[in-house]
């Protein structure tokens, strides 16, 4: 089993076992600014400080690589409804200062048998830095 990384209990891994890992993922950083109004001339900008970065991807999870889509998705529904902040670690290293937060779960329910059991979905996951 090949271990890719973590977003806390969330082991992304490729293996002959199973397959969960995620893809395209993005991280966005912006500052925060303030403009102070002066009378007859334009605002002057002031640099506040860094602002909180986001991570966002996607993890696909199908019966084929051995992972039970219906299951994945409510762990990770257990751990955005529990506001828990968790360390995100890719190849070894952890992304960020510290630890991140789910600030949203979209779920698409992809492929569903003939009985009503999920075969295969996508998870969308936007993170938050939480400090």
């Amino acid at each position: 089993m090949n271990k890719i990384g973590s977003l806390g209990p969330v082991v992304f891994v490729v293996g002959p076992e199973a397959i969960r890992t995620f893809a395209e993922l993005s991280r966005s950083s912006a500052g925060r600014w303030a403009n102070h109004e002066v009378l007859g001339k334009k605002p002057i900008s002031q640099f506040i400080g860094p602002g909180l970065d986001t991570v966002s991807f996607t993890m696909r999870f199908d019966v084929r690589y051995r992972i039970n889509p219906r299951k994945e998705l409510s762990k990770l529904v257990e751990l955005e409804r529990a506001g828990k902040a968790m360390p995100l670690i890719v190849g070894g290293q952890g992304l960020g200062v510290n630890k991140w937060k789910i600030t949203s779960l979209e779920q698409s329910w992809e492929e569903i048998d003939g009985k009503g059991n999920l075969l295969k979905a996508t998870a969308t996951i936007t993170l938050e830095e939480y400090l």
